[in-house]
């Protein structure tokens, strides 16, 4: 099968596997070669799959859409990183985790910024009209 997880800036993987591990809301699953055509919401959590040569990889994905079509199986989602041992990936998700919040903390400084000039241009013109 050919595995492509997809975030909206990047491909993060696309390469052939044997199996695809993932979560969905009613629990864990499994999805080999000759599994039925399926589709489902996935949960923040991890997906793992094992590569060609039997390795198995971990990537930890936020919640998002998993399609499996034939021999494709697609994965969409807001944000994503895959990391080689659990402890790893774990470091890396921290990390991101921590530009975010700081990215965030930015975006709602600016918007109170405008939210503070939207209003008090109301009022000036409030008060002229």
């Amino acid at each position: 099968m050919n595995l492509k997880v997809l975030l909206p800036t990047e491909v993060l993987i696309d390469e052939e596997v044997r199996k695809v591990t993932a979560e969905a809301e009613n629990g864990f699953f499994c999805l080999l070669p000759r599994h039925i055509d399926f589709a489902t919401a996935l949960i923040p959590g991890l997906l793992s799959f094992e590569d060609s040569e039997g390795r198995e990889t971990f990537v930890a994905v936020d919640e998002g859409v998993l399609v499996k079509c034939g021999q494709s199986v697609l994965v969409s989602t807001r944000s994503g990183a895959k990391g080689g041992e659990l402890g790893e990936l774990k470091r890396i998700v921290e990390e991101q985790f921590m530009v975010l919040d700081e990215k965030e903390k930015t975006a709602r400084t600016a918007m109170s910024k405008i939210e503070a000039g939207f209003v008090r241009r109301f009022l000036e013109v409030q008060r002229r009209g």
